[in-house]
């Protein structure tokens, strides 16, 4: 009864977590309607569909108690960031063939160079910085660093928008709404249908900020429910809240990802809906774990894991590198990816949930792969 309980909760705040970060996405989207496509996939896209686990990572850092239990917020960001890569392009693919939009999707590889080889380099930092059982405000501030610089030459790469579509054009899908109410504020809160709560007839940088603010504080709520309902559970389970995270809380606050590089996908823009996922996961690995590992540290000290959390950690560490690796592969070559290329990335991403469960429950096979799997990364870096 407990296990459904704590279910059915995960399941409440997901829903939750994907309805506010609709509202989010669309006053963020508003407030950066003048970025090009591309640069607006990787950076406000992704980080409005990546505020869930920027709070989880942090309310759990302060909700759940102990210091070691930074390994929840690891857990979620990486175990996010393996679902982005493997499940979203998947989604992605299988929506544009299954609708007969294409036979294909072809994605510039461009977009997949400069987004996947920031996304290994981000990866390959954070090996870096938490490689140890000491983690201070200054590996944080690495990782928060990292993201800004990657920022930066996004911005610096972006081409300018002619004035006039600058100033003339309205994003699409912004368009002015009608002046007459379709239902009651009541009931939208109810539908938690928030973008017709605060934009009752057009859209303007006032009532943006207003839905954005609000959203992010509906978020925030649903990922405290998120991370004691996983609690709970590992406690029935008789696991640590860690497995829980990297499988179940990474799903649920990857679900506002999934739905924007769907729409993206089904709409015909498959540069973004790649790059969404690519640069949500580097917001995920720099900036989501790197903010509340240094906001944390800096006002509570430095976090100490115990010897079984640093080898959970390395293990998934390395999980990551190397499914992103080969998922780089995939997405580059190729003449477009089709319904095999979203198999072999399904099929991946369930041996990996397969793997973590076994891990879980201690299964001898699992702790000798996952040994196997860390020492793949030189211990120098």
């Amino acid at each position: 009864m407990v296990t459904l309980s704590a279910l059915f909760a995960i399941t409440l705040a997901m829903l939750i977590i994907w309805r506010s970060s609709d509202g989010f996405e669309v006053a963020s989207g508003y407030l950066g309607r003048n970025l090009t496509d591309g640069v607006r996939g990787a950076t406000i896209n992704a980080v409005g569909s990546s505020i869930p686990e920027l709070f989880t990572t942090l309310f759990s850092l302060m909700l759940l108690g102990e210091v070691d239990n930074f390994a929840f917020g690891i857990g979620t960001t990486a175990g996010s960031a393996i679902f982005n890569g493997m499940i979203i392009p998947a989604v992605a693919i299988l929506a544009v063939i299954g609708y007969g939009i294409a036979h294909k999707v072809n994605v510039s590889r461009k977009v997949i160079l400069r987004d996947g080889i920031g996304l290994i380099i981000a990866e390959l930092i954070l090996i870096y910085m938490v490689s140890g059982n000491h983690l201070t405000w200054v590996h944080g501030l690495v990782l928060m660093l990292t993201y800004v610089v990657y920022v930066a030459y996004m911005f610096g790469t972006m081409k300018k928008k002619e004035e006039t579509t600058a100033v003339e054009e309205e994003p699409e899908g912004l368009e002015e709404k009608s002046t007459e109410r379709k239902q009651s504020v009541l009931k939208a809160l109810m539908l938690l249908d928030f973008e017709d709560v605060f934009v009752r007839k057009k859209i303007n940088t006032a009532n943006a900020w207003m839905l954005l603010l609000f959203s992010m504080l509906v978020i925030g709520l649903a990922c405290i429910v998120l991370i004691h309902s996983c609690e709970l559970l590992s406690e029935e389970l008789g696991i640590a809240p860690y497995f829980i995270a990297v499988v179940l809380a990474s799903a649920a606050t990857s679900v506002p990802d999934t739905i924007l590089s769907y729409r993206d996908a089904v709409a015909g823009q498959y540069d973004d809906a790649v790059a969404n996922a690519l640069g949500s996961n580097i917001f995920d690995i720099c900036f989501a774990l790197g903010f509340p590992l240094f906001a944390f540290t800096l006002f509570n000290g430095p976090i100490v894991m115990t010897p079984e959390t640093v080898a959970n950690v390395a293990e998934l560490q390395a999980s990551l590198v190397i499914l992103t690796i080969v998922a780089f592969l995939i997405y580059y070559f190729n003449n477009g990816l089709k319904q095999i290329h979203a198999f072999l990335l399904l099929a991946l991403y369930v041996a990996f949930i397969g793997f973590i469960f076994a891990k879980a429950y201690a299964y001898d096979w699992a702790i000798q792969v996952g040994q196997t799997i860390a020492s793949w990364i030189p211990s120098a870096l």
